[in-house]
């Protein structure tokens, strides 16, 4: 199984990073800074007559890096109760993507699993399920399956390493990737 490990964080070795990493270890893998790439937000052209135009940007890239694993790993703190910026315009593209006829990726995502690393402050497990709601939605929408999510405690990098529930499923997922 590959694993594309999608990080929404804007924070280098932050504490969504530091799961995510601990699950990809020792497995065939790929991990992505979405804040490192340049990805525009949308500009909504579903109903206009020529439909969306091309946008010269690395979502692409993406695109293409979704094609080739098997397993979505994505991973964001919790930033005011829902997914990072990053994150949200990465979703926010689909809306242009899953009309692009030069990729299949409505089709392609039906046979991937999905998986969802929320991090946040302690109370980060009852405030952080909204948006383990809005990412089942999300992948309701795709016909995607939606395997685990891990919600991890840790607001200061590194942190989370104190939260021995979030750091045990993380390996079992680790194992189940291998």
């Amino acid at each position: 199984m590959k694993v594309l490990a999608l990080l929404g964080s804007t924070r280098k070795n932050g504490n969504s990073e530091y799961l995510t990493k601990k699950i990809v270890e020792g497995t065939d893998h790929t991990i992505v800074s979405l804040a490192d790439k340049h990805i525009e937000p949308i500009v909504d052209l579903r109903h206009d007559e020529g439909g969306f135009s091309p946008v010269d940007d690395d979502y692409e890239e993406l695109v293409r890096l979704i094609e080739e694993h098997d397993i979505l790993l994505f991973a964001t703190p919790l930033y005011w109760y829902g997914m990072s910026g990053p994150m949200k315009n990465f979703f926010d593209r689909w809306s242009q993507y899953l009309r692009d006829e030069r990729f299949n990726l409505k089709e392609e995502l039906t046979k991937k699993k999905a998986y969802v690393v929320i991090s946040g402050g302690s109370s980060a497990r009852i405030k952080g399920l909204p948006l383990v709601q809005q990412f089942n939605y999300i992948f309701e929408f795709v016909n995607m399956e939606f395997a685990d999510y891990l919600i991890g405690a840790g607001v200061r990098p590194g942190e989370v390493v104190n939260d021995l529930a979030a750091l045990e499923k993380a390996e079992r997922w680790n194992a189940l990737f291998k």
